[in-house]
């Protein structure tokens, strides 16, 4: 059975359909907030759902979570990781909030050099020269400077790359933390999103710049819960498809999320996408597929 799994599309499409859900996930949070709960509400509320069912599905993975401590950190970057995305895709333009938090190739060349003590090649310096050109692309306005670069960052810009600079760093932590269990890293993760969501929105809600928790309504309600299943099952999905693809493999399909959620953010929300943002997006993405193929050659 796992022969045939090996050599049939079934991994690949459980990958594009992992990517299809995030790449579409900016809409019900979206929906969401318009019905009046704000994202980082939304996904404290969401993953106790989705940790409820892994632990009723996996009750053997808190006792194996407890072994390891250091997994504390890589429930706080995953969190983060997921509450700066569902926050940026909400409030900002969606394409760009994408491009941006791709920059996680880049991010992970100097996080590798100073946790794995990987020193950069000559192909990973290139990769953030690229990487990096296509942020300014991206960021910087036509008739503006280069000193001008920060001053149009928006929240929902910084948000983003707040958020890759995690995914990131989230991927560093799981390859050193390899020889752990994997339910209990997918425990430790899935906690991290819950508690940082709800400390987020404490601390952003107190602070004044969210909304408290808003009273009860089955319009945000109903959303909630079905994102829920359907993230949990997105992934199912990745694990599905990336323990029977190559890593290379695997990275090249998961960039299809971009292409999901610009193509989506085109038709529902009217965004309009300009010369600058694809040059832009072009250089990232071409980073992406140079991390994509260095992985590769080197097995």
């Amino acid at each position: 059975l796992e022969a045939f799994f090996m050599h049939s599309p079934l991994p690949v499409f459980a990958l594009l359909l992992n990517a299809l859900i995030w790449g579409l996930s900016w809409w019900p949070f979206r929906l969401m907030h318009e019905a009046g709960l704000h994202p980082l509400w939304a996904t404290a509320a969401m993953y106790a759902l989705v940790l409820a069912g892994l632990l009723i599905l996996r009750p053997a993975s808190l006792r194996q979570a407890w072994q390891y401590p250091v997994l504390l950190l890589l429930a706080a970057s995953s969190g983060l990781n997921n509450v700066a995305f569902n926050w940026a895709v909400t409030v900002g333009d969606v394409v760009r909030v994408i491009l941006l938090f791709y920059l996680m190739p880049a991010w992970a060349v100097l996080l590798a050099w100073k946790l794995l003590g990987e020193k950069p090649t000559p192909m990973a310096l290139l990769r953030l020269l690229l990487a990096f050109g296509g942020v300014v692309l991206v960021l910087l306005p036509a008739d503006a400077s280069l000193s001008g670069l920060f001053a149009g960052l928006t929240l929902a810009d910084a948000l983003a790359v707040f958020g890759g600079f995690m995914f990131a760093l989230t991927n560093v932590l799981l390859r050193r933390f390899q020889g752990i269990p994997a339910q209990a890293r997918m425990l430790a993760m899935f906690a991290g999103c819950m508690s940082m969501g709800l400390l987020t929105a404490l601390s952003a809600s107190s602070a004044g710049m969210v909304p408290g928790f808003p009273a009860f309504d089955s319009s945000w309600a109903f959303l909630a819960l079905g994102l829920a299943v359907v993230l949990m099952f997105g992934n199912w999905a990745l694990q599905f498809g990336a323990a029977r693809l190559p890593s290379g493999v695997t990275s090249v399909v998961m960039l299809s999320e971009v292409v999901f959620a610009s193509i989506s953010s085109v038709l529902i929300a009217h965004e309009q996408l300009s010369a600058r943002t694809l040059a832009g997006g072009a250089l990232i993405m071409g980073a992406a597929l140079l991390a994509t193929l260095g992985r590769a050659l080197k097995k």
